[in-house]
């Protein structure tokens, strides 16, 4: 099985709101702005370990492409997915959810927000600690 070194290729970004993230320190670098017709906005997010956002949903749906580290992933409702390099989450439109990184290190993944005419994304209460440990 092929190894994947931990390198973020792109600018860490800048620093993410702690409104919409707990657990410590994240950071976006859009990739591309949802400026054109494409209805498209693409981030790549950095989170260090324990970080993770808030609860939300997206109208158009999210694709998650994990690059680097360990990650958490879950929808409402279901168990805790672990990520990890190479693996890809397919986010239906208005599924309840959160992600971000595992306690042991940082996490990064490219978010890929389609069909943006639905909107972005709709920010719910954060993860609490006992959810973010529930494995």
């Amino acid at each position: 099985m092929e190894t994947f070194e931990n390198k973020n290729i792109f600018p860490k970004g800048e620093r993410a709101s702690s409104t919409y993230f707990s657990g410590g320190t994240a950071w976006a670098h859009i990739l591309k702005a949802n400026t054109d017709q494409l209805n498209c906005q693409i981030a790549n997010v950095v989170f260090e370990a324990g970080c993770r956002n808030n609860w939300h949903s997206h109208g158009g749906g999210q694709i998650l492409i994990v690059t680097s580290g360990t990650g958490y992933y879950q929808e409402q409702g279901k168990p805790i997915q672990i990520l990890n390099p190479g693996d890809v989450i397919n986010v239906l439109p208005g599924i309840v959810h959160w992600h971000g990184a595992g306690p042991d290190g940082e996490f990064i993944h490219i978010a890929i927000n389609p069909n943006t005419q639905n909107g972005i994304v709709e920010w719910m209460e954060p993860v609490t600690n006992e959810e973010y440990n529930n494995l």
